[in-house]
């Protein structure tokens, strides 16, 4: 673990970031939209950040020996701390559905998105969003941040919308999969979920070093 994280753990996080670790067990809930739950935890990142700005934590971060990319690194490293953290929550109850509860009436009858890789591979995407929309948004003047997360909000709740319409497309069914039904292609869409979720939060944190060393605090 760096220094940088160290910090970012225990002197910069609220308390609510990790709190709402806990809404990945939203992938539990039947006729509920799951995707909600990738969206509160980053609720849960805002409220960090936004005790760190209140808290002037970038020029204190600036004052120390440290670079400014080490610092949005830091940054990062966090946010993808909790978010990897709340997936593991979504992974695990994904599983527990897809095996010990494969056969619960109240799953089998759900119109809604089921809990499945796709599932899991659409919650990666709305976090790379997030880290892209409102990480690099709140880099580019490193104070304000309401922009960024309200552009973030839009983006995700059209995500939501399409996820949850795409298998009630003739021919798409496939993607709203229950059990082990159609595993190869689901696997497949967790892995394109992945593949999207590194190159979106590699792209923020380019971004955010870029927009960084420009500022003068």
């Amino acid at each position: 673990m760096s220094n940088t994280l160290r910090k970012e753990l225990k002197l910069c996080a609220s308390i609510l970031s990790y709190l709402f670790i806990a809404f990945g067990l939203m992938f539990f809930l039947p006729g509920y939209p799951v995707l909600c739950g990738p969206f509160f935890v980053c609720l849960g990142i805002f409220q960090s950040f936004q005790n760190a700005r209140e808290a002037n934590d970038l020029v204190f971060s600036a004052l120390l020996p440290i670079s400014k990319q080490d610092v949005v690194k830091g940054k990062m490293e966090f946010v993808c701390f909790i978010e990897l953290s709340a997936f593991s929550v979504m992974l695990i109850a994904t599983l527990i559905r897809m095996t010990l509860l494969n056969d619960a009436p109240v799953y089998n009858a759900n119109a809604l998105m089921n809990a499945n890789p796709f599932a899991l591979g659409m919650a990666l995407i709305i976090f790379g969003l997030f880290n892209l929309i409102f990480v690099a948004g709140f880099f580019r003047t490193a104070y304000k941040f309401g922009r960024p997360f309200v552009s973030f909000i839009i983006a995700t709740f059209v995500i939501i919308g399409i996820a949850e319409a795409l298998h009630h497309i003739p021919g798409l069914e496939a993607l709203n999969s229950f059990g082990f039904d159609n595993l190869p292609l689901q696997l497949m869409l967790l892995l394109g979920g992945a593949a999207i979720y590194a190159i979106l939060t590699l792209s923020a944190f380019k971004i955010s070093c870029k927009e960084f060393e420009r500022i003068d605090l």
